[in-house]
C-alpha cells in the first residue's frame, strides 16, 4: 500500500512543531507547489516549474527550481498522501521528504522528516554528510509554515 511507511530511526531526521492552525489550513499549502518557496527553510527551493500540478495528491508529479551554488531543477513524486494527516515526495535519488500532521484542539502537531532509508545510496547521503546538514532546514521550514500558515 503506497501510504504505509516505515522510518528507520538511523536513516531519517525529524523535528516537530505544534502550530496553532487546523491541520486543513497547514496541509492546503504542503499541497501547493508554488508555495514551497515561502516555507522552504534551506534556502534552496525558489519557486515551481510551469508544468507542477495545482495541488498535490497521491502520485502527482511535481517540479521546483532550486538553487545551491548553481540553478537547477527537481522533479518530484508525491509517494505517500493522506488528506489533512500526510503527504511525502521523493526525487530520482528516492530519498523521501515527509510531512505528518496530528490535529490536537485546534492546533496542529506537524512532523517533518526526512528519511534517506528509501534512498537509492543511503551510505553514499551518509558519506557527503548531507543528512546532518537537513536538521537545521528541516527546523526553519517548521518555523516558516508556522508562520505562513497563522498569517
Amino acid at each position: 500500500m503506497a501510504n504505509e511507511h516505515s522510518v528507520r530511526k538511523d536513516q531519517s531526521t525529524s523535528a516537530s512543531r505544534l502550530i496553532e492552525a487546523p491541520a486543513d489550513a497547514i496541509f492546503a499549502i504542503l499541497v501547493d507547489p508554488a508555495r514551497h518557496a515561502e516555507i522552504d527553510g534551506s534556502g534552496t527551493v525558489r519557486g515551481s516549474k510551469d508544468a507542477s500540478p495545482e495541488l498535490l495528491k497521491m502520485g502527482s508529479k511535481f517540479g521546483m527550481k532550486m538553487k545551491l551554488v548553481v540553478p537547477y531543477g527537481m522533479r518530484s513524486t508525491v509517494v505517500e498522501f493522506e488528506e489533512n494527516k500526510l503527504i511525502a515526495w521523493a526525487h530520482f535519488g528516492k530519498h523521501r521528504w515527509r510531512y505528518e500532521l496530528e490535529e490536537l484542539d485546534g492546533s496542529t502537531m506537524v512532523t517533518e522528516t526526512y528519511d534517506w532509508s528509501t534512498a537509492l545510496s543511503p551510505k553514499l547521503l551518509e558519506l557527503t554528510g548531507y543528512p546532518k546538514r537537513t536538521l537545521p532546514a528541516i527546523q526553519k521550514t517548521l518555523e516558516r509554515l508556522e508562520a505562513v500558515a497563522i498569517a
